[in-house]
């Protein structure tokens, strides 16, 4: 190997061991991208080698990162979080609990059905797991353990449902995954929609089963009441307000009415307008919503400057051509070779957040993806469709990662918020079958990928 190669292999094996020392991500990125600009210009200095590196990078770098902050399409970004965090706020999902609750209370499982239907809602509506993941454990898990659910399975449920957000769009993810990858984000919009849905109602069907195989782990309330006018009325009131700010933020970006920006806008001043109208909306939740969106924000950028100086760095080095040396002299079959990348994917989703994987392992697998010949229909319409396709299965391979024990990312979410009767084995035991339902879901949609390129196919063709 050559020296840059080490030096390659040295800076991604440093960023790892950092990430644990305990400093924040930002600074582990942007600090190692300096330090081996450095060290690449000492050995050119003093070994007489050709790294590629000069001080000239770090000043390239300074226009990159201005390129990123230029790029309007991750001002969604602040605004998605800003309209999550609002119906978050605004207790949206409390009244839809109850209701739902009511309406599936006769079925076996009907409370964890609503459960996963709740998360659907939530997940459309905030586009962040932790929020989704922590908003159910506070309102639907002390609910489940009342009416007698088996800690397990109710906290798999939770958990499960609330991971949905970073597949049903509006993803934060996704918006950052089309800026990285240079894929239309109504694309990863559109394309998320059956895959999301598919995997909702493998969890219906389990959680249907599971009530009628093992009565004892869903039990039926104690007290039903009756499917009147009146349960009707309350389950139209509570659903249909975020029914609809979800429809026009999604409808606008798949009828091409509203880019997803201006989509954005339009859903953070709807729920702006919806807390307002339910009365929530005083001073100290208006502060509240502002100082978590500024928080996430700040949080999501940082890394992303950090991230674009560290890419950069890499590529100088040749990372991106060693990498994609070391996956195609493996000398796979595609479909091999694709389940390696995947597998990578899972790995790297277990030890590390998904905006670290998004922002630095994505853009160097994706070439990677260029030379696998697969046959991944556009339908004459969709461009690049296997992009498109490649970010999804990497999105639902990283849901899968936020669930995998010991150190997947919503575990800690909800144990958080879990009773103290609630064990970390009951966490273990009841995120299980929702990974099994993930990685079928996982291989469904990699065996056809009609299922994310056919949605937008559609759409555009109209």
């Amino acid at each position: 190997m050559a020296l840059n190669e080490w030096l390659v292999v040295a800076m991604l094996v440093s960023f790892v061991l950092l990430l644990f020392s305990g400093f924040p991500v930002a600074w582990v990125l942007g600090g190692v991208a300096v330090a081996f600009t450095g060290l690449g210009r000492l050995a050119d200095t003093y070994f007489d080698t050709l790294t590629g590196l000069d001080y000239s990078t770090l000043g390239l770098a300074v226009g990159r990162v201005f390129a990123v902050m230029d790029n309007w399409v991750l001002v969604a970004v602040p605004l998605f979080i800003l309209m999550g965090q609002t119906l978050e706020k605004a207790g949206v999902a409390e009244g839809m609990m109850d209701s739902l609750q009511q309406l599936f209370g006769r079925v076996r499982g009907g409370l964890a059905v609503a459960v996963t239907l709740i998360g659907v809602i939530l997940a459309a509506a905030t586009g962040i797991v932790g929020a989704s993941v922590t908003l159910l454990g506070v309102l639907a898990l002390p609910l489940m353990l009342r009416q007698g659910y088996r800690a397990s399975l109710a906290v798999g449920t939770v958990a499960g449902a609330g991971c949905l957000g970073i597949l049903i769009p509006p993803s934060i993810m996704l918006v950052i995954m089309g800026d990285q990858l240079s894929v239309p984000v109504g694309d990863l919009f559109m394309g998320a929609v059956l895959p999301g849905l598919l995997l909702a109602l493998l969890y219906v069907l389990y959680l249907l089963y599971r009530g009628w195989r093992e009565p004892d782990a869903a039990p039926l309330p104690a007290h039903m009441a009756d499917i009147d006018l009146a349960l009707l009325y309350r389950l139209m009131r509570d659903l249909l307000p975020a029914a609809v700010l979800i429809l026009i933020v999604l409808g606008s970006i798949f009828a091409c009415i509203a880019t997803v920006t201006e989509a954005a806008g339009v859903g953070a001043a709807g729920a702006l307008l919806l807390a307002l109208l339910k009365g929530r909306l005083d001073g100290a939740v208006l502060r509240d919503v502002l100082d978590q969106t500024l928080l996430t924000t700040a949080y999501i950028m940082a890394i992303l400057v950090a991230a674009t100086v560290f890419s950069l760095v890499l590529r100088e080095l040749g990372g991106d051509t060693l990498i994609e040396s070391a996956f195609t002299g493996l000398e796979l079959p595609p479909y091999a070779l694709l389940a390696v990348i995947l597998l990578v994917v899972f790995l790297l989703g277990i030890v590390l957040d998904w905006i670290e994987i998004t922002l630095i392992v994505l853009p160097l697998l994706a070439p990677v993806m260029l030379t696998i010949d697969l046959a991944v229909p556009g339908f004459g319409v969709v461009d690049n469709p296997v992009m498109v396709w490649f970010a999804l299965l990497v999105a639902i391979a990283l849901q899968t990662s936020f669930l995998t024990p010991p150190v997947g990312f919503a575990l800690f979410y909800l144990k958080g918020v879990c009773p103290p009767t609630v064990s970390v084995g009951d966490l273990y035991r009841g995120v299980l079958p929702f990974v099994g339902l993930q990685l079928l879901a996982l291989l469904l949609v990699a065996l056809f990928p009609a299922l994310v390129t056919w949605l937008p196919a559609v759409t555009y063709a109209r």
